[in-house]
């Protein structure tokens, strides 16, 4: 299997599952404090969480195959939500800037595999 593809199945799961927490109001005031709302970010946040998560799927298909990549990527699933979970409890405040990190690498790592599979 690639590592690159496996480095994106699991950063684009992680980058997900923390936009997809912050499109919540609670986890919000956990990260920003008290007070603070996704607002009209909402709709951002949850569709840009459910891209990167069909994006962790599509890595791990092609990472793993079909039969495989299923088993990989609740794999994935499974450990980006302990992170995601582990961080809003006992490092909300730092949850922002990792799961911006998460993309960016996810994005990164995309970019990369097209151009060197290309």
């Amino acid at each position: 299997m690639d590592t690159l593809l496996l480095l994106l199945v699991f950063t684009a799961s992680l980058a997900g599952f923390c936009a997809l927490s912050l499109a919540m109001d609670r986890h919000t005031e956990d990260v920003f404090g008290r007070g603070s709302t996704p607002g009209a970010w909402r709709r951002w946040l949850q569709l840009g969480g459910t891209a990167l998560l069909c994006m962790s799927l599509a890595a791990s298909l092609q990472s793993g195959g079909r039969a495989i990549g299923w088993v990989l990527w609740l794999g994935a699933l499974t450990v980006a939500a302990q992170v995601t979970v582990g961080l809003l409890s006992y490092a909300p405040r730092r949850l922002h800037w990792i799961a911006c990190a998460a993309a960016l690498l996810a994005l990164g790592g995309a970019l990369a595999w097209l151009l060197l599979a290309g």
